[in-house]
């Protein structure tokens, strides 16, 4: 027998009966991660394969085993190997120093500086520049608690976690071997090449590259940070770039803000879409549109809402509230190239404002220069003023928020109350093919009505010393042109232009007929009173009744019929033959 091989084995059985003799106990205080198991089966023993060099130092390690020099372990098909190992044996523990690597039988591997192994409960602790790698990714942390039995790696010393793609930072997370998930503890961060994403808690897959989000989240754009999503409950999915989101969840795009019950966003399409509760804000508007269901085109910079849709628009003094089946909102640049916004309301519009109401079948609002567009059937409402036409367009000014102008296409009839202190059925009307009506300090000051014009304007005169206002009569016009000036809400002259025709009647020779164009509607039932009446399809309010005076022209006709009778030719009497 080789004398050197005898020799060492003479000193490690001397070790061993050493280490028994005066540690009977060989006790170790162990980190409380390597508690027993409850019901623990008998557990095979950690297997020292190689070593270069191995003893015992009675005044280190507590007196036990010491292998050092290429040293190598074995155990249910992992390999340990470091530089130096320390051996628990009654504990079936070790403590391994310098180039730890250990290596497991499903590919997973971790190098540390140092590594705690129980045998036992087949979990460990590696320390200072821990790195576990596996064909998904890589970990990076300074301590990593790794149990083999249910194959969990864990730490909370923050680490990092990369796939190669992605790089993630967290203060604690939990990575399951087996099935790749990875559980984020705590406010994490995952670092891809076109977006980052924030967290309290995810847990995320590296095979399925689904992550799952349990508190506040958010997937923010690199190359456009102002456009990110949040939620408190939802998952994204990193192949197909859709988000599902399902509490408290916002998309902001291109300085707007949709929410809703539940959203979904594709991050490669720009494509998002949400049900219940889904509200369209957009601040730079100061414009919110609200329904059950809406979309968004983020590269097309538009959005759709509908299912009891509705928009508000806040002005400093007031509010302007639509109602329609479905908006369309969109931003383009006009011929100048100048970005404006736009928004499109279909179906049974209603609108409210406190100095204009209206209704009509679509709407076409140019928010930027202040122009709403009605369209089919368009009724619009101003004060004691009634305007209907083909298409009615309303020009109001952006920085007082009243009305400038309204142009009406095709059909034209303007309707006002000559006296709006009163409940008289007084109703200045002018018809026309096109017109314009143009207002002064939210009053009409001006209509000129274009292509066959007709009128029907109550005349009146003003006392100068009484300054009591004197009814004259009814002017009634029919011409190519016709203008019309207010003062203080009344009419003051109409001027009758190209192919003039234009008499003033007294009020004795106006029959009550008359006063009124053969499709004369004053509508008050389906005037919006409140913000409210935009939901529904009409506020059916009772109609206004209004008094109707007809004396003088009745009296005046009974003396005409009276005088007619009177100035009758006789008829001479035959005499009876």
């Amino acid at each position: 027998m080789n004398k050197t091989f005898l020799l060492t084995f003479i000193i490690i059985l001397f070790g061993f009966i050493r280490i028994d003799a005066q540690t009977p106990d060989n006790t170790n205080p162990k980190d409380p991660f390597f508690a027993p198991k409850s019901q623990q089966e008998q557990a095979s023993k950690v297997q020292h394969i190689h070593s270069d060099e191995s003893g015992v130092k009675p005044d280190q390690y507590e007196g036990n085993l010491v292998f050092s020099g290429n040293v190598k372990f074995e155990h249910q098909g992992s390999v340990l190997t470091a530089d130096k190992v320390v051996l628990y044996q009654k504990e079936n523990f070790l403590k391994a120093i310098g180039n730890v690597v250990l290596l497991n039988a499903d590919g997973t591997k971790i190098t540390a500086e140092e590594m705690e192994y129980d045998g036992n409960t087949e979990r460990g602790i590696a320390r200072k520049n821990v790195v576990l790698t596996d064909p998904k990714q890589t970990i990076k942390t300074e301590t990593l608690y790794y149990d083999r039995v249910p194959n969990t790696a864990y730490f909370n010393t923050g680490g990092t976690i990369s796939d190669g793609q992605n790089i993630m930072y967290t203060k604690s997370a939990t990575y399951y071997v087996n099935t790749k998930d990875i559980d984020f503890i705590g406010h994490s961060t995952i670092d891809a090449k076109d977006y980052t994403i924030e967290s309290d808690n995810i847990k995320t897959n590296q095979t399925t590259q689904i992550s799952q989000f349990l508190a506040a989240t958010t997937i923010r754009s690199k190359e456009n940070p102002r456009n990110y999503v949040y939620t408190e409950l939802g998952d994204y999915n990193a192949k197909t770039g859709i988000s599902h989101l399902k509490k408290n969840s916002r998309i902001h795009y291109n300085d707007k803000i949709l929410t809703g019950d539940n959203l979904e966003y594709n991050r490669n399409t720009g494509f998002g879409k949400g049900t219940g509760n889904v509200t369209l804000n957009d601040p730079k508007e100061n414009r919110y549109i609200k329904g059950g269901y809406g979309e968004i085109y983020e590269k097309k910079d538009s959005a759709m809402i509908t299912d009891k849709a509705y928009a508000v628009k806040i002005f400093e003094k007031d509010s302007l509230y639509i109602a329609a089946d479905r908006f369309l909102s969109f931003q383009k640049p006009d011929s100048t190239k100048q970005k404006k916004s736009y928004l499109r309301a279909y179906r049974k519009v209603r609108i409210f404002k406190t100095n204009m109401q209206a209704r009509a079948d679509s709407l076409s609002y140019n928010e930027t220069d202040g122009i709403l567009h009605l369209m089919k059937k368009p009724i619009l409402w101003s004060g004691a003023k009634q305007i209907t036409g083909d298409e009615v367009m309303v020009y109001m000014n952006t920085t007082t928020q009243d009305i400038d102008s309204v142009k009406v296409i095709g059909n034209a009839f303007a309707i006002s109350k000559a006296d709006s202190l009163n409940m008289k059925d007084e109703f200045n009307q002018i018809k026309s093919k096109w017109m314009g009506i143009y207002f002064e300090k939210g009053q009409i000051k001006k209509a000129v009505a274009v292509e066959n014009a007709q009128s029907i304007a109550y005349a009146d005169d003003q006392d100068e010393k009484t300054k009591e206002i004197n009814r004259i009569g009814v002017a009634v016009s029919v011409c190519g042109e016709i203008i019309a000036d207010f003062i203080e809400k009344r009419v003051e002259t109409v001027t009758c232009r190209v192919g003039a025709q234009s008499d003033i009647y007294p009020m004795s020779f106006m029959s009550k007929e008359k006063r009124f164009f053969p499709d004369f509607n004053w509508n008050t039932k389906d005037r919006p009173q409140k913000w409210k009446d935009i939901f529904e399809d009409t506020p059916n309010y009772p109609e206004t009744v209004y008094e109707s005076d007809n004396s003088l022209y009745e009296k005046a006709e009974a003396e005409r019929l009276k005088l007619e009778e009177k100035n009758k030719p006789k008829t001479p009497v035959r005499e009876k033959r």
